[in-house]
């Protein structure tokens, strides 16, 4: 058997010009994770994590703390889907990361801001009529992540390794979850809004065979620092 922790990144720069970069706080999560990993994990991990940089660099950050000899792998099957693409789709403004930024600066809740308009925008994604406006479709974005699913099982079948370790994000973490237990596409959307930054969810490897055993943990920056804690 072997554990697979599915990390979604520290937080990053939602609203600036390079969201890909991680926040201070994020960096400071990435940190608290790989100080959980030391004291709870018995074996170093095998890693993986997407290219985009927030991955990178939160694997970088948390492997630093814990596991500093462990290899990265990377592999662009575990990239996020371009939800600033998603999101311009249904509203062109979202285009420049600048007008976001703007809308943002002075409201005290930006997530219900954003749940607004993140899950009609994702409704229209999933919508077949629409499919040839996205440079990634929904179905396509499906099938990269059961790829990206199918290329881990295949490696830990080779390597037999206790622990796996994925760095990725919640839309691919929340995909991934959903070809497990047979999700919806509604249900999908819902369990991506909820995944929080560094959490980790958990699945086991047995006999061929993926089973959900955690969702979302981020009981360990409650007990380092509370305020660790973000969505965006």
């Amino acid at each position: 058997m072997t554990k697979i922790y599915l990390v979604r990144h520290g937080q990053a720069s939602f609203g600036a010009a390079n969201y890909d970069q991680l926040s201070e706080r994020g960096q400071m999560q990435a940190k608290a994770l790989g100080r959980y990993f030391k004291r709870v994990l018995q074996q170093q991990p095998y890693v993986v994590a997407g290219a985009l940089q927030r991955h990178q660099h939160t694997a970088q950050l948390a492997l630093a703390a814990s596991f500093a000899q462990a290899n990265i792998h990377t592999s662009t099957l575990w990239n996020e889907f371009d939800h600033q693409h998603v999101l311009a789709q249904y509203d062109p403004r979202f285009a420049e990361p600048q007008w976001l930024q703007q809308q943002l600066k002075d409201l005290k809740q930006p997530r219900d801001y954003l749940a607004q308009l993140f899950y009609p925008a994702m409704q229209r994604w999933s919508e077949a009529n629409a499919e040839h406006q996205y440079q990634e479709t929904w179905l396509d974005f499906q099938h990269r992540v059961k790829q990206a699913l199918d290329a881990l099982c295949h490696e830990i079948a080779i390597h037999a390794p206790p622990v796996a370790v994925v760095f990725s994000s919640g839309g691919v973490i929340s995909v991934a979850v959903a070809q497990v237990l047979g999700l919806s596409a509604q249900q999908t959307f819902a369990l991506n809004w909820q995944i929080s930054n560094a959490s980790f969810t958990t699945l086991t490897y047995v006999d061929g065979q993926l089973h959900l055993c955690s969702l979302n943990e981020h009981h360990y920056l409650l007990e380092q620092q509370p305020d660790l804690l973000t969505w965006l």
